[in-house]
């Protein structure tokens, strides 16, 4: 096949290199150790060009990953050049300036060679489930108590693995066999992606990847542009507080859109944390794309074309720009405020488009002890509080925005370690009450049956300030992390007495629009289902609803509940 390429075949090519990503995506997961990568998708998959340039990515992954990942990996190449790599190498490093934000975080890059030249690059980014340090949480003052920090070094070296390295990550992981385990996993998922790239050039004839990438580059990039250009030009400007550590933390941004480009500047934001939840510049960069990407143009495909029309930029030694040796274990705490804050100040300039605030940070929660034969156990699990409300639809429940990170089965967290998780519901009256409700948090709790103390790393905001609403819809709930009814310091490891029941209840998103403008079925509707209470109907929306049934009894059916439409009248007039 010539390297001139039809429309037809760029479509063919295109829809390979998508289906080449999602089987790297799926070699990842089905070979990975840890649960964080398995379950809960924690990672980034993509194909570089021979120029270390990101075409194409799975189908699912974290911004967080995705986009750091892509910007990252011409850092690695600096390291080593195209010309010193030989078929085999593997390159790994998980400093955070360079690529996901923080030490937890492995990048794994391979070379794919076809007659005997670097013809294109697979990369992934995972978070590890331990890497040494602290128990994972916002305590620490440096990067250098926050675990092993690995420079950009050779995993493999034409196809030896780095017996040396693998040595001293073993020597310092709580979890060796997951974290040793997960980066072959990652190693192998590049190189599933490499063997069926070089079969997709054989099959079209194709020398290089040059022309097609180009064109897929060149043409996010002109797509970008034109969604860009079609809105109005101006600048707006927006805050949000996150809970912080010790104090609250300002976030502020200026959006400018100045013809088909778009500048983010976050200058007024607090200044970077003694504490681990600063945001290195390219974690800020990250998020800050997506969010663009996802509110003007979401239809774009990800990668270097979509990215060059928005300049993001943040002051040096802020807490969105960290400067080494900064504490940045926690940094999602704070960087998955940033679309948020970005679709706060876009508003105005795109009415109807955006989401109310949501719960915004994933909620991740870091469990510690022994079973029963004396064992450690160590597991992550993720979860997500309620995303905003929409113009025309209501918010999504315990679907968290930005982050697409999933939650743990409860049968998997009972099956690898002695907890026991009692409760998952939904919150009820977390969603913030609108013409549209926010979605709801979600209710879990815990408890050990290994019969020893045993401890957890809340990592976990907005327990203070809540999402805000959009054209008058209200805000969602603040989420509370409590330990024997006792509230707790979250960002911290808590300690747990054996028979301790710890409960998370987390945040909802925000509302759209006057609540009472809501249509009353659809409140009592939301009264069925467990979303909002009777209270809290007449409280928020201005609707009445009995209950007919039988007030000691647990199932309460839909023929129960009575729409009361004078009453309704009485109190929306």
């Amino acid at each position: 096949m010539s390297e001139n390429l039809s429309t037809i075949q760029i479509e063919v090519l295109w829809n390979r290199l998508l289906s080449i990503a999602n089987e790297q995506q799926s070699a990842l997961m089905r070979t990975a150790f840890s649960t964080i990568v398995r379950e809960s998708l924690d990672l980034a998959c993509g194909v570089f060009d021979g120029r270390g340039r990101m075409i194409a990515q799975s189908d699912t992954g974290t911004p967080g990953h995705i986009n750091p990942m892509a910007t990252g990996v011409p850092a690695l190449l600096r390291v080593y050049p195209p010309e010193t790599l030989r078929p085999g190498d593997v390159i790994v490093t998980n400093d955070p300036w360079l690529t996901a934000g923080q030490i937890n975080d492995f990048t794994v890059l391979t070379p794919v060679f076809r007659d005997g030249a670097i013809v294109a690059y697979f990369a992934n980014c995972c978070h590890s489930a331990d890497i040494g340090g602290r128990i994972l949480s916002a305590e620490a003052s440096e990067v250098y108590e926050e675990g092993l920090r690995v420079p950009v070094t050779k995993l493999f070296d034409a196809g030896e693995p780095n017996h040396e390295l693998f040595k001293l990550i073993r020597a310092n992981v709580r979890t060796p066999d997951e974290t040793v385990g997960d980066l072959y996993a990652q190693a192998t998922c590049n190189a599933v992606g490499a063997r069926s790239l070089t079969a997709m050039m054989d099959e079209f004839g194709l020398h290089s990847l040059d022309a097609l990438a180009e064109e897929i580059i060149g043409r996010s990039e002109r797509a970008m542009r034109a969604a860009i250009r079609a809105l109005p030009d101006g600048r707006w400007t927006h805050e949000v507080w996150s809970d912080g550590f010790e104090e609250p933390i300002r976030l502020c941004v200026a959006v400018e859109i100045c013809g088909d480009e778009l500048f983010i500047d976050f200058a007024g934001s607090a200044p970077q944390s003694s504490h681990g939840i600063n945001v290195v510049l390219n974690y800020t960069r990250g998020y800050a794309s997506f969010a663009m990407k996802a509110a003007v143009c979401p239809d774009v495909p990800h990668n270097e074309g979509s990215f060059r029309p928005v300049h993001v930029d943040a002051p040096r030694g802020s807490i969105l720009n960290c400067i080494e040796p900064a504490a940045v274990a926690s940094r999602h705490l704070v960087g998955h405020f940033l679309p948020g804050l970005i679709f706060g100040a876009l508003a105005e300039a795109l009415p109807g488009r955006l989401l109310a605030g949501g719960a915004d940070p994933a909620w991740m929660s870091i469990w510690r002890g022994r079973r029963p034969d004396g064992r450690t156990f160590n597991i992550t699990v993720f979860q997500l509080g309620g995303s905003g409300a929409r113009q025309q639809k209501d918010g999504l429940s315990t679907t968290g925005f930005p982050s697409g990170v999933g939650g743990v089965p409860a049968e998997v967290i009972e099956t690898l370690t002695p907890l026991v998780q009692h409760e998952r519901t939904l919150r009820t009256d977390s969603g913030g009450a609108g013409r549209r409700r926010g979605g709801l948090g979600q209710h879990t709790r815990w408890s050990s049956r290994s019969g020893e103390t045993w401890s957890a790393s809340a990592m976990i905001d907005r327990t203070r300030f809540a999402a805000q609403g959009l054209s008058g819809g209200r805000p969602g709930a603040v989420g509370e992390f409590v330990v024997d009814e006792q509230p707790r310091p979250p960002k911290t490891v808590v300690r747990f007495a054996a028979n301790a029941l710890v409960r998370l209840s987390l945040p909802g998103g925000a509302g759209y629009g006057d609540p009472l403008l809501r249509d009353p079925h659809d409140v009592l509707a939301d009264v069925v289902e467990g979303y909002v209470s009777i209270e809290a109907a007449k409280r928020e929306y201005g609707v009445a609803v009995r209950y007919t049934g039988d007030p000691s009894r647990i199932l309460q059916l839909p023929h129960e509940f009575v729409l009361d439409i004078d009453a309704t009248n009485a109190l929306r007039n």
